[in-house]
C-alpha cells in the first residue's frame, strides 16, 4: 500500500508545510538495487586508543574500494570503541561525533564497534562498554534524514568476520534497520564469500512464501544466488506458483500443522536436493482479540502455527544441515513488547526470541547458526487493513517515520543467510526503523 503522506511530504509543498507544521518527517531511503556501490562517498573512520576493529575495518574498506578520505560530507561515521576501558575513557567517542554529526550525508550510516560486556576484563570496562548501547540509540534518534546507527559487539578474536555485518550495514540493504545491537563471535574459519551472488549454490527454503514478507525473501535469496524452495499452504497454490516460477525456485504446497508436515518436507528435500542450506521460518498466522474474548482454538492456532512449527520443522531438518547451515525465524516487535488484542501473536513470536537464543548454543557445535528478525510495522497486505488511525501511528512512531517494505525484512535474512555471517548466532535482530516505544 503507498505511503500517500510519505509521498506528500517529499513533494516541494509538501516540504515547506511539514516543516512549518513540526509533522512528521519522512525520508526517502536509501535501499539497495543491483549494481549499487556499497556507498555513495568517503567513510570516516575514528578509534579509541587502543581498539582492535580499526585496522580489519579498514582492511575490508580498502578491498571493497570504499574511500576514507575526501569528506565532508561523510557517508557513514564508523568508530572503534572496543578500546574503551572505563567511563572517562568515553571521551573520544563524544568528540568524534560531536564534530562530524553534521557532515554526516543524507541516508548516512553510523557503526560503533565494542566489545561483549560479558568479555571485558573488569567491571569497569564492562560498564563502559554497555553505555555504548546508549550513544547508537541515541544517535540513531537524533542525526534524522533517513540515517541509521548500530553498535556490533565484536569478541576477542573475531575481528576477522566483521566484513559481511559491516557491508550489510553500510549498504542500501539496512534502510530500515536502526538503533540496533548485533553481537559477532569467534568462528573456526572465515569462509570466502563470493559478494555479489553470496548464496550461489545453496538450497533455501522459505516457508509463507506465497506473497508478502515471505514472497521477497524468496525473491532476495533467489537474487543472492539461492535455489529457493517455496513453501506454503495448498489454497495458496496460485500465488506461491507464480513466485516460484519467477524466481525459477520449487513450489512445495504443504499445510506445516498437519501432523506428517515435518516428515514429508524432510523427505521432500533429501529427495530433490539431498539436503537444505537454509531454512527461513516466515510462515505466521493472527487471531486477533483479547485474551478476555479469545477463543481456545484462535489461541491454539496461533501458537501451533507460528511457534510450534518452527520447534517440529526444526527437528525434522537439522539433520539435513551442513556445517554452515542457517536458520533464520520471523518473529515480531510484538513478542518484545507486547500489543494490546494479540496475546496470542505476542507470545508465540516472544517464543520464537527463546527458540533462537536457546537453540544458538545447541546448534553451534555442528557450525549451525540461528537468528531471529522481528519486523515492526511493514507496508502489507495486513497492514493495509488495519484503520486509518493506527495505521499512520504504526507508521510514523519511529525514528525514520514511516513503514518498512517487506524487502526491508528480506534484505536483513539474507545478510544473515550468508556465509559470512557465521559468527553471528542468537542474534534478534529488529526492522522497525527504530521504534521510540516498547522495543
Amino acid at each position: 500500500m503507498s505511503d500517500r503522506y510519505a509521498n506528500f511530504a517529499n513533494s516541494g509543498p509538501g516540504r515547506v508545510l511539514v516543516k512549518r507544521l513540526g509533522l512528521p518527517n519522512p525520508p526517502m531511503l536509501r535501499r539497495y538495487r543491483p549494481g549499487d556501490p556499497l556507498v555513495r562517498g568517503p567513510v570516516l573512520v575514528g578509534a579509541a586508543p587502543g581498539g582492535r576493529i580499526e585496522g580489519p575495518v579498514r582492511k575490508m574498506l580498502t578491498v571493497a574500494e570504499v574511500p576514507m578520505d575526501g569528506g565532508p560530507p561523510w557517508s557513514a561515521l564508523v568508530f572503534d570503541a572496543t578500546g574503551v576501558t572505563d567511563a572517562a575513557a568515553l571521551h573520544p567517542i563524544y568528540e568524534f561525533f560531536h564534530a562530524n554529526a553534521r557532515a554526516l550525508a543524507g541516508g548516512g550510516r553510523v557503526i560503533v564497534f565494542g566489545t561483549p560486556p560479558a568479555a571485558c576484563a573488569s567491571p569497569r570496562e564492562a560498564t563502559a562498554q554497555r553505555a555504548l548501547e546508549g550513544l547508537t540509540r541515541s544517535i540513531g534518534k537524533e542525526f534524522g534524514r533517513g540515517s541509521t546507527a548500530q553498535l556490533v559487539y565484536v569478541a576477542p578474536g573475531a575481528e576477522e568476520f566483521t566484513d559481511s555485518t559491516v557491508r550489510f550495514l553500510l549498504s542500501g540493504r539496512s534502510a530500515y534497520v536502526s538503533g540496533q545491537v548485533i553481537w559477532i563471535g569467534q568462528v573456526s574459519s572465515s569462509p570466502l564469500t563470493n559478494w555479489a551472488r553470496p548464496l550461489e549454490g545453496k538450497v533455501a527454503l522459505v516457508t509463507g512464501a506465497a506473497q508478502g514478507i515471505g514472497a521477497a525473501i524468496a525473491r532476495v535469496l533467489a537474487r543472492d544466488g539461492a535455489s529457493v524452495v517455496a513453501l506454503d499452504v495448498p489454497a495458496a497454490g496460485e500465488a506461491l506458483a507464480l513466485v516460484a516460477n519467477e524466481i525459477g525456485g520449487t513450489a512445495l504446497q504443504l499445510d506445516l500443522t498437519r501432523p506428517d508436515a515435518p516428515s514429508t518436507l524432510a523427505a521432500q528435500l533429501l529427495s530433490r536436493h539431498g539436503r537444505v542450506d537454509v531454512v527461513v521460518h516466515n510462515a505466521g498466522i493472527t487471531r486477533d482479540k483479547t485474551i478476555a474474548k479469545m477463543s481456545a482454538e484462535q489461541w491454539d492456532a496461533v501458537v501451533d502455527v507460528n511457534l510450534s512449527s518452527q520447534e517440529r520443522i526444526n527437528d525434522a531438518l537439522i539433520p539435513l544441515l551442513p556445517e554452515g547451515g542457517r536458520i533464520i525465524s520471523v518473529s515480531s516487535t510484538s513478542g518484545i513488547a507486547g500489543n494490546r488484542g494479540q496475546t496470542n501473536y505476542a507470545t508465540s513470536k516472544a517464543g520464537v526470541i527463546g527458540l533462537v537464543q536457546s537453540m544458538a548454543p545447541i546448534l553451534a557445535p555442528q557450525g549451525v547458526t540461528i537468528n531471529a528478525v522481528a519486523p515492526g510495522f511493514i507496508e502489507t497486505r495486513m497492514t493495509a487493513r488495519m484503520p486509518l488511525a493506527a495505521r499512520e501511528v504504526g507508521r510514523r512512531m519511529n525514528s525514520l517515520s514511516q513503514g518498512g517494505l517487506p524487502i526491508d525484512v528480506a534484505e536483513t535474512i539474507a545478510w544473515l543467510a550468508a556465509p559470512g555471517s557465521a559468527g553471528i548466532t542468537g542474534n534478534v535482530v529488529r526492522v522497525c526503523g527504530q521504534m521510540w516505544l516498547g522495543a
